[in-house]
């Protein structure tokens, strides 16, 4: 009897030994499916990255062409009469820059076709760059200046690698003339890249020299304004009453169930919302800013009410119980106890929900902010556009330098996202207490 005991305590021993190998195995290899798949995600969150800066950081130089350009009285101030606003802003600018071009390459003013692959060297937006700079400072007249002018787009690809001039002339955007002027004006020092301060300071345009980020930063900036204004003090209230004031019971268990629901979805929905209530109902114009934050506003509340509710209901119970036992009144409570403890909380949930508001485009092209605007937005009621459309319109666009113009942005809106989410992970370490 004491040798079948021992024979059973011993493969009772191995079976309990084999089953605990089969566990650990069993663990190990659950931590290698997860190593696994973190891998995986920061490959490809790498590969997008590298995709992203490897076509986009060229967005941040643009090629220029130094020029002495000769800034005539008789093209831009014929009747010489200072005031005259209305004449130096119809000037004929292009034909300044294009002389000044063709004394620079030696190229003979006679000859039109010469003169045609010249003029190609330089971007269309030329004239708008010398009218600006005459209306800033109209003392120039009559004076020379050298002045660092634009290229044009192929001349700006070429310079940048994204025109091989190995490629036989007949199927290359630029001709072996203008490759010739090209680098006979990097030799001299006359043509470089620079850095693109247009791409955060100008407005659309169908060049992609001249594109920039100027009116989106605009519009993105009044939109964000307005949903702080409206969505972060809305949410707040919101969850403070359904947390601390509301009778527990169906209604706001329903009320509940449908912030919940809201927040689920589809962000294109919101700006059907905006497009019948806003524009359609009330009038508000269409591109406008305001409008745009007025719908941000309505998707974003759902998030700041969720995340506010939770903030308020991990402050301990013991802390509102010492707050009533010494007399506070229950606004009281929350102003001095309850708010500033949740503040952490708070504001993570509202930076996160101002951050998804930020990226978001479907809204925005369904109330119509996919306008093409020039001029910077002076109030929230003026047509604008947002970074998302911007980015959406650029990708749209056919243009061989809207692809690197697509790019950039995309890295700025990425500055931005990341710079917001870096001050939501600040704030909660700086501000949260362990209890």
């Amino acid at each position: 009897m004491t040798d079948q005991t021992a024979s059973l305590a011993s493969f009772t021993s191995e079976a309990a030994t084999k089953k605990l190998r089969k566990r650990h195995r069993a663990e190990r290899r659950f931590q290698m499916y997860g190593i696994a798949a973190i891998l995986f995600a920061l490959a490809f969150l790498v590969f997008l990255f590298a995709s992203i800066f490897s076509q986009g950081w060229t967005a941040f130089l643009q090629t220029s062409i130094k020029l002495p350009v000769d800034f005539s009285q008789e093209v831009i101030n014929p009747s010489g009469n200072p005031d005259a606003e209305d004449e130096i802003f119809q000037a004929n600018y292009v034909k300044l820059a294009r002389e000044a071009l063709y004394k620079q390459l030696g190229v003979d003013p006679n000859d039109r076709k010469a003169r045609r692959a010249a003029n190609e060297l330089l971007s269309r937006g030329v004239d708008v760059q010398l009218r600006d700079m005459v209306l800033r400072d109209p003392s120039i007249i009559g004076t020379t200046e050298d002045v660092w002018l634009l290229a044009s787009d192929n001349a700006d690809a070429l310079m940048k690698g994204s025109i091989d001039r190995e490629t036989p002339s007949e199927r290359r955007q630029v001709s072996d003339e203008q490759i010739a002027w090209i680098d006979q004006l990097v030799d001299a020092g006359n043509m470089k890249k620079r850095f693109n301060t247009g791409l955060f300071v100008n407005g659309a345009s169908s060049n992609p020299e001249t594109a920039g980020l100027g009116v989106a930063l605009i519009g993105s900036f009044f939109m964000m304004l307005t949903v702080v204004l409206l969505a972060v003090p809305l949410g707040v209230c919101a969850a403070l009453y359904l947390e601390e004031y509301a009778p527990k019971g169906k209604i706001a268990d329903t009320i509940e169930v449908n912030i919940n629901n809201l927040a689920a979805v589809p962000s294109i929905v919101f700006g059907l919302l905006g497009l019948a209530v806003f524009i359609n109902f009330f009038g508000l114009p269409r591109s406008a800013s305001l409008v745009g934050g007025l719908v941000l506003t309505l998707m974003t509340l759902p998030t700041i009410i969720i995340t506010t509710r939770a903030a308020i209901r991990a402050v301990p119970p013991s802390i509102r119980e010492a707050a009533l036992g010494v007399g506070a009144s229950k606004m009281q409570l929350i102003g001095h106890h309850v708010l500033p403890l949740s503040l952490p909380g708070i504001l993570t949930g509202t930076i996160i929900g101002l951050v998804q508001a930020l990226g978001e485009t479907a809204p925005l092209l369904m109330i119509g902010m996919v306008a093409f605007v020039v001029d910077y937005p002076t109030t929230p009621l003026e047509p604008a556009t947002g970074l998302p459309v911007q980015i959406y319109m650029w990708a749209s666009s056919a243009e061989r330098g809207f692809v690197e113009r697509t790019a950039g942005a995309t890295m700025v809106l990425l500055a931005f996202l990341i710079v917001m989410n870096s001050l939501a992970v600040y704030l909660r370490n700086r501000f949260e207490r362990k209890w």
